[in-house]
């Protein structure tokens, strides 16, 4: 949702996450893929 109005130019991402009650680093966390991970999945179904 914070994302959403700072890619509308509505609010900053400091203001959005004071608002939301999120920190910046977790506004801007980004997972990261990796391939061992699908093999696990696959093990798991």
């Amino acid at each position: 949702m914070a994302r959403h109005y700072v890619e509308a130019g509505r609010l900053t991402v400091k203001t959005a996450c004071l608002a939301f009650g999120i920190s910046q680093t977790c506004y801007r966390y980004q997972a990261k893929l990796n391939a061992e991970n699908e093999t696990i999945a696959d093990w798991l179904v």
